[in-house]
């Protein structure tokens, strides 16, 4: 027969798990709404950007025949040493947040091994940086507490180290990739090829402007445009992810709020059972003895 005492310890233990993961849940909700419109204001900040060098390569056309060239947009004839940077949580406890980021960095590093480059680890967020380390690979970079809390001035100085190895001819490619934010209930894996940059993102429709750019300035503008757009995209993505990290986290502490309502239902029925079995023995004990006492 189950003890009753250790029955009502275990309701009393799940109780509390429940409270701390409902509390866990509403600070997540709360701050996903505050992740959520900075990610928006920062989307209208990328809209225009694009818009700008959409503007700027149809001018540019208009003067080089072929498009825009340059090395952030030149394709090397051979991978030799590839930039992977990924974002990961500080923290644990949102589900498979972390786990699918991971994932998605391991699968890239076999694919371009197999191809024959070098793979460069540059990672943000404890858990990357934790899992990799135990792995006993090696991290190029590693930064601690920008995931949780971007800030363009850290992203800029964390991104400018692969774009000076890059325009330096030290790397071919640089790529990242980190879990976004979709919509409350849904994070998508994002995976942007930032160097060289495909100039099929921008425009180079013919739409009227009232920019002059002289032609003897027009790369000195755009190199300038670029290093911005790069630096922007670094930190656009600290915030996506972070949007996605809350809520990943309220959608695994709800699932955790139901799972102790629903432990807490089948302890319930468990300590009643006992407790009925138990007062059924002590009643068949009774009668027994008034019986043996005739």
């Amino acid at each position: 027969m189950a003890n009753l005492k250790d029955i009502k310890r275990k309701i009393g233990s799940v109780k509390n798990t429940q409270k701390t993961t409902r509390a866990m849940k509403l600070v997540s909700t709360a701050k996903l709404r505050r992740a959520e419109q900075v990610a928006k204001r920062s989307k209208d900040f990328e809209d225009a950007i694009n818009a700008t060098l959409s503007e700027i390569a149809t001018i540019i056309k208009k003067y080089k025949v072929g498009g825009i060239k340059g090395r952030y947009f030149e394709e090397p004839e051979a991978l030799g040493v590839v930039d992977i940077i990924f974002i990961t949580a500080d923290k644990g406890l949102c589900g498979g947040f972390n786990y699918h980021t991971i994932k998605t960095v391991k699968a890239l590093i076999a694919e371009y091994e197999a191809k024959g480059a070098k793979v460069r680890l540059r990672a943000i967020g404890k858990k990357g940086i934790e899992y990799f380390n135990f792995q006993g690979r090696k991290l190029e970079d590693a930064v601690v507490g920008l995931s949780s809390s971007p800030n363009y001035k850290a992203a800029a100085e964390f991104i400018q180290k692969s774009l000076s190895d890059y325009l330096d001819g030290k790397v071919d490619k640089v790529i990242l990739i980190h879990n976004g934010y979709k919509n409350m209930i849904t994070q998508e894996m994002k995976m942007i090829d930032l160097l060289p940059i495909d100039t099929s993102r921008f425009s180079e429709k013919e739409v009227p402007s009232v920019m002059e750019l002289e032609p003897d300035e027009s790369e000195k503008v755009l190199d300038s445009l670029l290093n911005k757009y790069i630096e922007f995209n670094m930190y656009y993505a600290l915030i996506d992810s972070l949007a996605a990290e809350h809520s990943a986290r309220m959608q695994a502490m709800d699932a955790a709020t139901n799972n102790a309502k629903e432990m807490v239902r089948t302890l319930t029925i468990s300590y009643n059972k006992a407790r009925q079995e138990s007062i059924t023995t002590e009643l068949v004990e009774i009668i027994s003895g008034m019986e043996a006492m005739k």
